[in-house]
């Protein structure tokens, strides 16, 4: 309402003066609204200036005697100790016959063997993911 009073006053005056449009534009956007977006929250430990949390890890055992007496890092609780290591023998056989080196090439396993097929899906696997890698599906 009050925008119509004020382009009625100004019907006189030349309208196609700069100064006059600049009057009526600034009535104009006056009255008008606009929308803006929500100002994003503030996040810990990150923009400029602010501090990084550095997380520290569990601490490392460096001392021989407990490293060949105990199984360091099997206690998973806050209190307590690590459980000391049995003799061989109270240990079961498989135990000690686990192949713990480096997975065995497609080549050296038994085409008949279910290791074998299992190792040849993973590596087809792999080898899509890498032809296909930046691609959209």
């Amino acid at each position: 309402m009050a925008l119509s009073n004020v382009l009625k006053s100004l019907s006189g005056v030349n309208v196609f003066s700069s100064h006059t449009r600049l009057c009526v534009c600034s009535v104009v956007n006056s009255y008008v609204q606009t929308r803006g977006y929500a100002k994003k929250a503030a996040a810990k430990g990150k923009g400029k200036g602010m501090v990084k949390d550095v997380q520290k890890g569990p601490e490392v055992c460096k001392d021989p005697v407990k490293l060949t007496s105990h199984a360091v890092g099997v206690n998973i609780y806050k209190q307590g100790e690590d459980p000391p290591l049995k003799p061989r023998e109270e240990y079961p056989a498989w135990l000690f016959e686990l192949d713990l080196g480096p997975p065995k090439k497609l080549h050296e396993l038994d085409p008949e063997s279910y290791e074998y097929w299992k190792r040849l899906r993973k590596e087809h696997i792999w080898r899509f993911n890498k032809l296909h890698k930046g691609k959209k599906i």
